[in-house]
């Protein structure tokens, strides 16, 4: 496969800057996060994600032999940002984005795309969180490398079924144009300024936590 005509190649270079913008406002790789910050973050993280597994939810009904084939049901993750939030003694937020609806498999793969690359990138933010002495009282995350030994893997199922759906007639603008969208509604999400019961929470938890 030529490499310009590779859709994993297009989305990998069309959503460069997107991709940036959401790692320099999540910021977990800072040296100086604190457990109040990643706190907030995994609020944000899984008010996303339960809005964006809402929408491929409704996708696999409509589309349910799609959904097999990319395995959806195993990539399923917001139950893993709660369970998280609840092992840091926090509660989840009911908040969450008004995300565009999975009109089809184009924008599914799109939205997935960004999803389950984040789960590589989780691997190296679970390296750092583990360096990091004011987090040495939070114990093993689960949210951000959700597959463990499996993570390539599962993400080599995920380009498989990415391209053979685009080769088989699938429409790659359209996965491009998903996943640049799901990457800014993630930033704009999380870089949004907290509420005053958010602060107030995350006051309450750097408390407990020091």
């Amino acid at each position: 496969m030529a490499e310009d005509a590779d859709v994993l190649r297009r989305l990998r270079t069309s959503t460069a800057a997107e991709h940036q913008a959401v790692e320099d406002t999540l910021d977990l790789l800072s040296p100086g996060l604190t457990p109040a910050r990643l706190t907030d973050v995994l609020r944000r993280m899984h008010g996303f994600w339960l809005a964006a597994e809402a929408g491929l939810d409704a996708w696999a009904q409509a589309c349910p032999a799609d959904a097999d084939r990319v395995d959806w049901a195993h990539r399923r993750r917001a139950a893993l940002f709660a369970a998280d939030l609840a092992a840091l003694g926090a509660t989840p937020s009911a908040d969450r984005p008004a995300l565009p609806p999975v009109e089809d498999t184009d924008v599914a793969l799109g939205r997935l795309y960004v999803l389950e690359g984040s789960s590589l990138g989780g691997v190296f933010i679970d390296r750092h969180l583990a360096t990091l002495p004011q987090l040495g009282s939070t114990g093993r995350l689960t949210c951000f490398s959700p597959y463990g030994e499996r993570t390539g893997a599962m993400w080599h199922a995920f380009r498989t079924v990415t391209r053979a759906h685009v080769a088989t007639g699938g429409d790659a603008g359209r996965v491009v144009d998903s996943a640049r969208q799901t990457f800014r509604a993630l930033a704009s999400w999380c870089g949004a300024p907290l509420t005053v019961e958010q602060r107030r929470r995350s006051s309450t938890v750097s408390e407990v936590s020091a």
